[in-house]
């Protein structure tokens, strides 16, 4: 039987190609949303992957969500923490709301969601557990002190829980990609894109969802076993470490 995946913010985005690339791998795909309804059910009726609507910055959530997924598709075998948002902000004059919720869903989800899997991974003895953290969670930028400081999170918090359950044959690595062709991108202005961003960028382009999917794909597979606490940067030669 096919493993069960379960990808946050796995409707739209990087996370809509995730699902994609995985139920086309032989995955069973549990896709969670926030709260676009209209685009989760498009999404749902175009690929057939069930949908599930949940708030991964909510613990109690969490919980209740992880439960219904498992319960109509079994026990969730490979989980991408993919779910983010933005609240940018040059940080002398973020409010306590852009932080708390930016650093909640962002960096608190990992918590959240992966401790609801975490156990019945270590009874079975295989888990794959794939983070996307962001390019900015590794050299930082202006005005998204709250961001980078949660993305950066997700790469500690990956390192140790790798650690943790190495010899369980648990994984659990990073993705940072870079400046991704998505919504959230392509709502930057034309001039703003081609003078300040595209510069930065060795290959000269934009990356595509379709790309951040296939390094998930390459690490969730049972042959990854040997790849864990590792950072796999997906963002056109933009930053290098």
């Amino acid at each position: 039987m096919s493993r069960v995946a379960l990808v946050t913010g796995g409707t739209r985005g990087i996370g809509g190609a995730i699902s994609k690339a995985l139920k086309e791998a032989g995955y069973r795909v549990a896709a969670n949303y926030a709260g676009n309804d209209v685009a989760a059910e498009k999404f749902r009726s175009e690929t057939g992957i069930p949908v599930f609507k949940w708030d991964v910055s909510s613990y109690d959530d969490c919980v209740a969500g992880v439960k219904k997924v498992e319960a109509e598709l079994g026990p969730i075998e490979v989980l991408v923490n993919n779910a983010g948002i933005t609240r940018d902000s040059a940080f002398h004059k973020m409010s306590i709301e852009q932080w708390g919720a930016v650093v909640s869903t962002n960096l608190g989800s990992l918590f959240n969601v992966t401790r609801q899997v975490i156990e019945g991974m270590r009874s079975r003895k295989f888990g794959r557990i794939i983070n996307i953290s962001s390019v900015n969670g590794q050299k930082g930028q202006f005005g998204q002190v709250n961001y980078s400081a949660a993305k950066a999170g997700d790469i500690a918090f990956s390192k140790a829980l790798a650690l943790e359950n190495a010899r369980g044959g648990i994984t659990v690595n990073v993705i940072c990609p870079g400046y991704i062709n998505t919504e959230m991108v392509q709502a930057v202005p034309k001039e703003v894109l081609e003078k300040n961003i595209l510069p930065l960028i060795p290959v000269n382009r934009l990356g595509e969802p379709e790309e951040i999917a296939r390094g998930v794909v390459f690490l969730a597979a049972d042959e990854a076993g040997f790849i864990t606490g590792s950072t796999l940067s997906i963002n056109g030669g933009q930053f290098m470490s």
